[in-house]
């Protein structure tokens, strides 16, 4: 697998299409900061840590309004091959607002407003709305 964060957003979204409460997924603290990032924004409902060592997997619950997933879509933006910057006043909104991107920059991984309110410009990894 040459991009897991892809793969992770597939396999949550593949989930979502046949309306499965949770999603196991293999450990990486990049995949759990940013499902940290998505619980705060309450795009899921609860992300945590099992297993030990080798054995550690991400299970997520994943989170619907009404029976539809709150999760829409998303748009990988830099991927392995080409990656995409931008300064703090290049960062652009989601869907006029209603989405987010995530960042990642030098105070580590941030949603594009908060990079934006503190003037921090950096690799724009996906957009999910």
């Amino acid at each position: 697998m040459t991009d897991p964060i892809t793969d992770m957003l597939n396999r949550i979204m593949n989930a979502q299409a046949v309306d499965h409460l949770t999603v196991d997924l293999p450990f990486s603290n990049l995949k759990y900061q940013i499902l940290e990032i998505m619980e705060k924004n309450s795009l899921i409902k609860k992300v945590e840590k099992k297993g030990r060592k080798t054995d550690k997997t991400i299970t997520i619950t994943l989170k619907y309004e009404d029976k539809d997933p709150v999760i829409n879509g998303f748009k990988k933006i830099s991927k392995p091959g080409q990656r995409i910057y931008c300064a703090w006043h290049e960062i652009k909104r989601v869907k006029s607002g209603f989405g987010l991107s995530i960042m990642s920059t030098s105070k580590g991984l941030m949603i594009n407003k908060a990079a934006r309110k503190q003037k921090i410009g950096g690799e724009i990894l996906f957009e999910i709305w």
